[in-house]
């Protein structure tokens, strides 16, 4: 991992606002996120969290998650902004993809971004090394962090609560 400054730094702040307006649309009652993936300074994907189709009868931000069996391994009722924003580069820009970086946010209930925390979502970091997305962007207490996706993927693998 490496934390950006300079020029880096303020292209990767460009792309981190990109990704705040998007996560303004987020459906999810809990938290409120958002992604972009970018190629060559150019968004090729862009998602937001919500329940799946954005369908209200699939919505579980309430439900206490102590009530899923263990094997339920994703106790979130929503569909992730880093899935959507792969999803939606897959759909329109697939020959893109390959060599992208990824940019997460999340946004506390006023739309202000909030610090990330460490790696932890496998669902998200496998997704992301089987589509080609080479990093992971996130914003932490001390600076914008960049991931290897390999290195995101392990760490998300080693995460403790």
């Amino acid at each position: 991992m490496k934390i950006l400054h300079g020029a880096e730094e303020k292209e990767a702040i460009k792309f981190m606002d990109a990704a705040i307006k998007v996560a303004i649309s987020a459906m999810c009652e809990k938290s409120k996120c958002g992604s972009v993936i970018v190629k060559n300074g150019l968004i090729i994907g862009k998602g937001f969290n919500s329940p799946p189709l954005d369908m209200e009868s699939q919505r579980r931000c309430s439900n206490n998650k102590n009530v899923y069996d263990i094997k339920v391994t994703d106790k979130t009722c929503c569909v992730h902004a880093e899935q959507r924003a792969i999803i939606d580069a897959l759909k329109h820009n697939s020959e893109k993809i390959i060599g992208s970086r990824l940019y997460f946010v999340r946004l506390d209930k006023d739309n202000k971004k909030m610090y990330a925390g460490k790696p932890y979502c496998t669902i998200c970091s496998k997704m992301a090394l089987d589509a080609g997305i080479k990093e992971f962007v996130l914003w932490h207490k001390e600076g914008i962090t960049v991931y290897d996706t390999d290195e995101y993927n392990t760490l998300s693998f080693q995460y403790r609560e």
